[in-house]
């Protein structure tokens, strides 16, 4: 009577990566070396898998927020976004009102603002026009009032004085739907971590 001669398994490395040793497994689906590895690689899989819960958790709850949003808040988003933006666009520039460089901002414990020459509360239809918002530093912005008549003479230097007189004759009124609002939103991410990239 012949005896089944059981075939030698080819060695492999333990799945344990603090170990990767060389071993010779006594069962075809054997893993690791030893018991200790395969705890650790236990230990292992279910740290991974409740790391892995708690992100579709959080993914879970953002959705859920997301969903409960107002426009309001979607208009207070993007607005984030695009300011994010300009101040990328508008990196190492001077401020538009008093020619201040970003440097010399930082020096004083401040930093560029996105300085609207219309402002949002009085031209809410410009918000997210790009050519009515610049950097301008938090002294101008916040406690100058804007000053709004050297940021014209600024704002005719960048752009011209007939994109600004276009931009003060422009009153059409404007309202963003909440599909567009988170729309503005992503496209503004994704042009500032764009720019932020090629720095």
């Amino acid at each position: 009577m012949l005896m089944a001669v059981t075939p030698k398994l080819k060695q492999k490395r333990c799945a344990n990566k603090s170990c990767r040793m060389r071993f010779s497994p006594s069962k075809p689906l054997q893993s690791v070396c030893c018991w200790q590895c395969a705890q650790a690689v236990a230990e292992e899989k279910k740290r991974k898998d409740s790391e892995k819960k708690a992100r579709d958790e959080r993914r879970k709850d953002r959705a859920a927020r997301e969903a409960l949003k107002t426009r309001s808040q979607w208009m207070k988003d993007a607005q984030v976004e695009f300011n994010a933006y300009i101040r990328a666009r508008d990196f190492g520039q001077r401020c538009i009102s008093c020619g201040v460089m970003e440097t010399a901002t930082v020096l004083r414990g401040h930093k560029m603002d996105a300085g609207h020459y219309r402002s949002v509360g009085s031209a809410p239809h410009l918000r997210f026009d790009q050519r009515n918002c610049h950097a301008q530093c938090v002294q101008c912005n916040r406690y100058g009032s804007g000053r709004a008549v050297d940021y014209r003479i600024g704002l005719v230097r960048r752009i011209g004085v007939a994109a600004v007189e276009a931009l003060e004759s422009d009153n059409t009124v404007r309202k963003w739907t909440i599909e567009e609002l988170k729309a503005l939103k992503l496209e503004f991410r994704a042009k500032r971590k764009e720019l932020e990239a090629k720095r």
